[in-house]
């Protein structure tokens, strides 16, 4: 069986009026449309393909690069709504379904949408459902203490973002650990803060705890050879204004200031930091 919703390395075996069917080892075939056969293309050769259900329901390949595929998040935009859910444009021909049952909230034509593509076992077809936290599982994690994870940022709470963790796991990013600008459907670099006794994982955007020393200090680093040499900001500035300028609280600030004066990088006074001559 040639899996839907995947990319396959396939034999071109036979051609006919249509196309060209490929095979897989087990000899299972599926139909290349002439529109994607390659010109001069031999029997036997390979090819990468994306398979898929046409508009008559039926497997065909296709030489085109889908944005998501099947067990993975992606941020699509709706195309269509019509009174049996709504249709996501995922860079096929065919649109990616979405049930309504399977919406958070009522799809809107050009909104963009969080969604997990997942293959409908009742009618065999691929489908896209908003409601990705459905999808994760915490009840055996696969990440540790400090570890650095993949993100993605799914919805704001209460207390700041639900994140997918390494399109596995459910997380949660604190607002006040965000020092920089992000929507739902971001991709971003983070580390595991902590895991709870029951299994949520807390992470942050910065190496956690002592670890964030070194990039922090390099960022700062930087800006001082950005500035020319000086920094009017010291312990005594106010926390917003170094977010804003550094990207960065005013504790991890205080870290790497602190970490480039032991190194006799810097020199602090009273009107900033300076950078020492080397």
């Amino acid at each position: 069986m040639i899996q839907l919703g995947d990319f396959h390395e396939l034999i071109m075996k036979r051609s006919t009026d249509f196309g060209v069917y490929l095979e897989n080892q087990e000899g299972d075939e599926v139909l290349l449309p002439n529109k994607y056969v390659p010109e001069n293309w031999k029997p036997e050769e390979l090819i990468s393909v994306f398979v898929y259900l046409d508009h008559e329901e039926r497997p065909v390949a296709t030489t085109l690069e889908p944005k998501i595929k099947l067990d993975e998040f992606g941020t699509l935009q709706c195309v269509d709504v019509n009174k049996y859910g709504a249709f996501l444009d995922w860079g096929l021909e065919k649109h990616l379904f979405v049930p309504f049952k399977e919406q958070v909230v009522p799809m809107q034509k050009g909104e963009e949408y969080l969604v997990f593509c997942y293959l409908d076992l009742e009618t065999e077809r691929l489908a896209a459902s908003s409601k990705v936290h459905a999808f994760l599982d915490n009840s055996t994690l696969t990440v540790e203490p400090f570890e650095e994870i993949e993100l993605i940022i799914s919805n704001k709470t209460e207390l700041g973002y639900n994140v997918i963790i390494n399109g596995l796991h459910l997380g949660l990013l604190y607002e006040d650990e965000v020092f920089k600008s992000i929507k739902e459907g971001d991709r971003v670099k983070g580390w595991v803060k902590k895991i709870r006794s029951d299994n949520k994982i807390d992470v942050v955007l910065q190496r956690p705890g002592y670890r964030s020393i070194e990039p922090n200090a390099q960022k700062v680093l930087d800006r001082l050879k950005d500035a020319g040499g000086f920094l009017d900001l010291s312990d005594k500035s106010d926390p917003q204004e170094i977010q804003d300028r550094l990207q960065m609280s005013k504790k991890s600030f205080k870290r790497a200031a602190g970490s480039l004066y032991k190194q006799r990088m810097i020199e602090i006074k009273e009107d900033g930091i300076h950078l020492k001559d080397q």
